[in-house]
């Protein structure tokens, strides 16, 4: 099938005819138009198996890897464009320190508890675990942040990926910076409050995470601690009772 790629590009919007092939993805599609068409086109890619989440674009107005995207699905004319809310750097090459700048807000690395002085060992199996393992896969592909209708219209929003981060790290009952993380996901402009749960991240994501159900379970524990309803972390022989299958 010959079909027509339409690449908004830093010079404006350049089409470009080819033939596809079976099972041609729009990775496969850009690297013929660069290497055979105009050598001047810049893409990002890296790992070509959907790991990385290096090329990471718009394609067909919803965001999308190109290397997990088949062109056979998209019609005769398909219509690139770079992520959105994060500043180009050429055609669709994003600048994502915008992303990882709201990733580091929410300190997302674990704190270890300062009371625990041997690893603490958190079975899959175990309630320490479960609402924590949906959201752990997540490979920084910048596609939730660019669907997010908020982070349009309120800049300083921290998006789906830091906050499914954050709920991941204040779900552990390892993490001793409970406290500092909820005060960090429940500011005004900038947290949780700011979601409405329009579930664009959710569509868009290709390792099938929900951010908006972390952020839904960062709500109620902010809910919770307003209250005095939320519950303490558990003690070390808490967790020895639980590692063991207690």
């Amino acid at each position: 099938m010959q079909v027509t790629v339409h690449i908004d590009r830093a010079s404006g919007m350049h089409d470009y005819s080819l033939d596809t092939k079976t099972q041609q993805t729009v990775l496969d599609a850009l690297f013929f138009i660069q290497n055979e068409l105009d050598e001047t086109l810049a893409f990002r890619c890296s790992c070509r198996v959907g790991m990385c989440g290096s090329c990471g674009m718009v394609i067909n107005g919803r965001e999308g890897l190109a290397c997990r995207t088949n062109l056979d699905r998209l019609g005769r004319d398909i219509y690139l464009r770079p992520l959105r809310h994060m500043r180009r750097i050429k055609d669709l090459v994003v600048d994502m320190d915008e992303f990882f700048t709201k990733y580091r807000a929410v300190d997302p690395y674990l704190k270890a508890r300062p009371e625990v002085h041997s690893p603490i060992v958190a079975p899959p199996i175990s309630r320490m675990r479960e609402d924590i393992d949906v959201g752990l896969e997540c490979i920084s592909c910048g596609l939730c942040l660019s669907a997010c209708d908020v982070v349009g219209v309120v800049s300083e929003f921290l998006g789906p990926a830091a906050l499914n981060r954050a709920y991941n790290l204040i779900a552990d009952v390892r993490d001793e910076d409970l406290d500092t993380r909820l005060g960090l996901v429940g500011q005004e402009r900038s947290g949780v409050w700011q979601c409405h749960t329009h579930m664009s991240c959710v569509e868009v994501c290709p390792k099938n995470i929900a951010p908006t159900r972390a952020i839904a379970h960062l709500k109620r524990k902010l809910i919770a601690r307003r209250f005095g309803l939320h519950r303490e972390r558990l003690t070390p022989q808490q967790q020895t009772i639980i590692q063991e299958g207690r």
